[in-house]
């Protein structure tokens, strides 16, 4: 039920580049931003970009990307460059302005029904364990039909898929609305629609991953990537807090909650029709090679002989990408941190809700907690965009295999101190950085991932991606909800919440010290025998990253 770009999916997927570009081995990670964007190729492989007869697809009068300067296009320079890219980022901004006020209502409604006397009394599960189940029903589709997802968006046509998902998904929306509307909204009904919205999202996310790539050239991605960073972000920040003042305006004829579901609804439309206007491509068979143009007169029985190896195809392709995804050391080591990243960070989202209920504002008047939880969520976001137009102030040398698991870190330690805290005050401080680490982190791991990948296993991959970190969300948030539940009682609510969050924010700060003290510089696609290639382990050595540093930096420090 979040958007095109899912709670953490989404925030993964579209906030998944650095302004500045990979690092460049073949130069000992030590060169200029242009230089290393054209020549990342040579430290990573062959890396297919998106074919370039998508380009004359669109019929509109743009530029050629192959007649671009060399140099890589400012933002505004891109968005007037590319109008198809214009149009989706424009849709996108107000899908992800929706979705993110959808969150908070879903959310919000979880957390206001079973935090209810009835439902205690009746000694059905607590909030904490609901919101577990909450997670689980909107992730574990993914789990199960993610790498499907992937195999679907690199075989069919990726407009078609993605105009049928999000069709699907307003409706769901729109049915949320008047549920809301009628008072008929409850635990059950949020986990049913959250199970339906999960299974849409494992067909749609690969197919958004993979449309940016094919709107711009590979020159201008990591500009492109930024953009859909910002976007989202900002969506983020404006959603939330737009959200927590709707649901706060209550009124008989129109429940703020269902205002809130009535807004996401319409928000699809621009989306929708931005991406019905993008160049139609025709699905490819492993070689790249278009399946229509292939066999363009193809009987019936060749039809049905293909449907019937469908399946065995679909799990030769899956096998493939899988095998990639484990034997190549870098993207290994992304996948497995960003299913770290997942489990222990996000159920933070999740149980935000009666932090403000039960700790920071218990007994408030009404309205009071629903613009505090909106405010919150708010402030995570203006740090995400904060942490977005900061990354260009990273040193060009300094290089992922560091960044990635020192923003984890330093993520862990904010929400360590956010559960340390009981004041409301203390808590949106910690939130603004949490916002700042949580896209430093998702960012620069779906940059390098990104980068890494062929075209034509790039759907596959990202979709055991999404499949590993969306999918093992909801066990992050089970386990520590039952926990928490334990250790409490069921009557303590909020100390079960503090408990829960504790384990794994603690448990987040391991993985990231473990992280940033074994790095693995095949994330920069720096491989063995190359310049940059060093191992040794060591957390100061993580932080510094001093074996990266040109000479002139090192000789003055």
């Amino acid at each position: 039920m979040n958007r095109v770009k899912q709670d953490t999916a989404v925030f993964m997927s579209n906030t998944d580049s650095k302004t500045r570009p990979p690092i460049d081995p073949a130069q000992a990670v030590c060169s200029s931003r242009a230089d290393g964007d054209q020549s990342d190729s040579a430290a990573q492989g062959e890396l297919s970009s998106a074919p370039s007869s998508l380009t004359s697809l669109d019929k509109e009068p743009t530029q050629d990307p192959q007649q671009l300067p060399r140099e890589i296009l400012g933002s505004m320079a891109l968005l007037r460059a590319y109008p198809h890219f214009r149009r989706v980022w424009l849709g996108a901004f107000g899908s992800s302005l929706g979705g993110w006020m959808e969150i908070v209502g879903v959310q919000w409604a979880m957390a206001q029904a079973t935090l209810a006397i009835g439902w205690i009394a009746a000694g059905k599960p607590s909030a904490p364990i609901m919101m577990g189940f909450l997670a689980a029903a909107q992730m574990l589709p993914q789990f199960v039909f993610g790498l499907i997802g992937g195999v679907v968006a690199d075989r069919v046509n990726r407009r078609t898929l993605l105009l049928v998902t999000q069709v699907i998904r307003m409706l769901i929306a729109g049915v949320l609305c008047v549920l809301a509307w009628t008072g008929e909204i409850n635990p059950y009904v949020l986990l049913v629609l959250g199970a339906v919205d999960g299974t849409a999202m494992a067909f749609n996310i690969p197919a958004w991953q993979v449309l940016t790539p094919r709107l711009v050239s590979r020159h201008d991605l990591a500009t492109a990537i930024a953009l859909n960073g910002l976007q989202f972000n900002l969506a983020r920040a404006l959603g939330p807090a737009l959200a927590g003042l709707a649901i706060g305006l209550d009124s008989n004829w129109l429940p703020g909650v269902a205002l809130v579901f009535l807004v996401n609804t319409l928000s699809y439309i621009g989306v929708i029709i931005a991406v019905a206007k993008t160049p139609n491509v025709l699905p490819t068979d492993l070689s790249g090679a278009s399946l229509i143009a292939r066999s363009p007169s193809a009987g019936t029985e060749e039809t049905i002989a293909e449907s019937r190896n469908a399946l065995a195809r679909a799990w030769v392709l899956i096998v493939e990408a899988a095998v990639f995804a484990r034997r190549t050391r870098g993207v290994f080591a992304l996948i497995v941190g960003l299913a770290a990243f997942s489990a222990l960070a996000t159920p933070l989202l999740r149980f935000l809700p009666i932090l403000v209920k039960e700790v920071y504002l218990p007994g408030a008047n009404s309205g009071a907690q629903e613009r505090a939880y909106g405010i919150l969520l708010g402030l995570m976001g203006v740090g995400a965009v904060i942490g977005a137009l900061t990354l260009k102030y990273i040193p060009p040398w300094y290089p992922r295999h560091h960044f990635v698991p020192l923003s984890m870190t330093l993520c862990a330690v904010t929400m360590c101190l956010l559960v340390a805290t009981t004041n409301l005050w203390a808590a949106c401080g910690m939130m603004l950085f949490v916002g700042l680490f949580w896209l430093w982190s998702f960012n620069q791991s779906y940059s390098a991932l990104q980068l890494l990948l062929p075209d034509h296993l790039r759907g596959r991959v990202l979709s055991i991606s999404n499949m590993t970190s969306l999918g093992i969300t909801p066990f992050g948030a089970l386990a520590a909800g039952y926990i928490g539940t334990l250790l409490a009682g069921r009557d303590n609510e909020g100390v079960a919440t503090i408990i829960a969050l504790a384990l794994l924010s603690l448990t987040l700060l391991v993985a990231g010290v473990v992280m940033l003290t074994f790095r693995t510089p095949e994330v920069d696609g720096i491989l063995p025998g190359m310049p940059g290639y060093e191992r040794s382990p060591g957390l100061w050595r993580g932080v510094l990253a001093r074996a990266h540093r040109p000479r002139e930096h090192i000789g003055t420090r």
